[in-house]
């Protein structure tokens, strides 16, 4: 209670701030929902310019290094690199704002 080992309110917190360390289904799911939904704008717009006879350089950069959801390796989906790791492998769900990212393309090797 009182004391140099009294308890400290983080101490007390509980689950507060710790993340598992894998996603669940759930969050898999939702993250290829995610990777889908950016996949279908991006053919969505293609198509559109399309019809118009016109085209924008920044959709044909992505259309040609970004792999589309189904093209992509799982590790790739749900891992980032991250060159401060042991393996250089971070779970996507360990980043901030993790569900704005759009990370596709990793260093080659990784």
């Amino acid at each position: 209670m009182f004391g140099a080992f009294r308890v400290t309110s983080p101490l007390c917190g509980g689950l507060l701030w710790k993340t598992p360390w894998r996603l669940s289904r759930f969050q898999k799911a939702r993250q290829r929902k995610r990777l889908r939904g950016v996949d279908s704008v991006v053919e969505i717009l293609g198509n559109a310019l399309a019809k118009k006879g016109e085209t924008l350089k920044a959709l044909e950069t992505w259309k040609e290094t970004m792999p589309t959801e189904a093209e992509m390796l799982p590790k790739d989906k749900y891992t980032m690199f991250d060159r401060k790791e042991k393996r250089y492998r971070k779970g996507i769900h360990k980043l901030p704002k993790w569900t704005r990212v759009s990370q596709r393309v990793n260093p080659p090797g990784y």
